[in-house]
């Protein structure tokens, strides 16, 4: 369930990601973010 769920979510995450970007440098910065929120999150 909690794997499903997961993949969910990562999968959502994904398509917004792409929406929300038009260029290539647009998605470098996008996953850029998701590093430094990941990052924060494990400090």
């Amino acid at each position: 369930m909690l794997k499903k769920t997961l993949m969910l979510v990562l999968t959502a995450a994904f398509i917004v990601s792409i929406a929300g970007c038009n260029t290539v440098e647009g998605v470098g910065e996008d996953i850029q973010a998701a590093g430094e929120g990941i990052q924060d999150a494990a400090d």
